[in-house]
């Protein structure tokens, strides 16, 4: 607290007393009928000492956060979006500011995914997971990373909710995320020893039936906190993408996919396409991710935005960590405002 040169206009038995009762207020935290019985007066009389210690600078209140969170950014991404939680984190200090999705030279212009965001993903888990839930990681760089940056969980099973990139180095990838983050809960691991593409829905099918896999498939429907990654349809941003064959991407790519979750694919406005993929796939279904109360997408860049607004608008996540360069994109977007993502909305329906 200070005096201001306004409020040295305030006679000094004034400033003694609005002064003792915005340290009550502010740092005692008393509250106004408390503070009025102390000084003999009305809690109105309170509340308006209290706000002229604001106008005229005797009280000056500072919002502060770690300078690596952008709280403005974030709130705004939580408005437009209607998500229940928004965290946005600086981008690296090399992204292109100015570059974005679609304009000359912009493939490779910024880096995807900061590691940074798993941090900040890592602590809003630490948040969001309470004792006796069931926490459900899908494969995806960002969730690896959150995975290795976890220090707290309270106690909670672990689940994979997709196969992995690659088979062969499970032990590097979402297997190790899901082991890692039952490691620091205490709790027990269900992973997926299975690639996630198979060559055909009859392969996809038989894996599902093993023993394991089809362990881990029963506790999808108890899922209460999942942690998602999001790819674009381009080389090098969604692994779905790299694993098919030049044709199926040509392929996929006619039917207007914007965006990869968890290899279930979207178009611009938010809507499944190419359904016949995820036949192939080992993952957690769409209805299924629906039906778990928070999930939480974990992508930034400029070269994930589109996908990002893509994603929020099919109504399977409920809250999203990313970075200034993909938020910046994403609040500028002056088309329609998607429905609510806490709405849970299909937009086929």
């Amino acid at each position: 607290m200070s005096a201001g040169r306004s409020a040295l206009r305030m006679g000094p038995a004034e400033l003694v007393q609005a002064a003792a009762m915005a340290r009550r207020f502010y740092l005692e935290g008393k509250s106004k009928i408390q503070i009025a019985e102390e000084f003999g007066v009305s809690r109105f009389k309170v509340a308006r000492v209290l706000e002229t210690a604001l106008e005229r600078d005797l009280v000056r209140i500072e919002i502060r956060v770690p300078a690596e969170l952008d709280a403005e950014r974030s709130d705004a991404l939580r408005a437009r979006y209607g998500l229940r939680h928004a965290v946005v984190v600086e981008s690296p200090a090399d992204a292109t500011e100015d570059a974005l999705p679609g304009s000359p030279g912009f493939a490779g212009s910024a880096p995807t995914d900061p590691e940074n965001l798993g941090e900040v993903a890592a602590d809003l888990l630490g948040e969001l997971v309470n004792e006796g839930d069931v926490l459900g990681l899908a494969w995806g760089r960002s969730t690896i990373h959150m995975a290795a940056a976890l220090h707290q969980l309270p106690p909670c099973t672990v689940v994979q909710l997709t196969g992995v990139y690659d088979a062969g180095t499970a032990e590097r990838g979402s297997v190790e995320a899901v082991r890692r983050a039952a490691q620091v809960s205490g709790g027990e691991a269900h992973p997926i020893y299975a690639p996630m593409l198979l060559p055909d829905p009859a392969t996809a099918a038989a894996l599902r039936s093993q023993t394991g896999i089809a362990r881990a498939f029963e506790y999808f429907d108890k899922v209460t906190v999942a942690a998602v990654s999001i790819g674009s349809w381009e080389t090098g941003i969604s692994t779905v993408h790299d694993m098919l064959s030049d044709e199926e991407r040509a392929h996929y790519a006619s039917l207007g996919v914007a965006a990869e979750m968890s290899a279930h694919l979207f178009d611009a406005q938010g809507r499944r396409v190419g359904r016949d993929l995820g036949e192939r796939c080992i993952t957690v279904e769409a209805d299924r991710l629906r039906r778990i109360p928070e999930v939480v997408a974990i992508a930034g860049g400029l070269r994930k935005a589109a996908a990002i607004d893509a994603v929020l608008r099919s109504g399977l996540v409920t809250s999203l960590v990313t970075d200034t360069a993909a938020a910046d994109y994403l609040l500028s977007e002056t088309g329609t405002a998607p429905r609510p993502a806490l709405d849970r909305a299909d937009p086929d329906d």
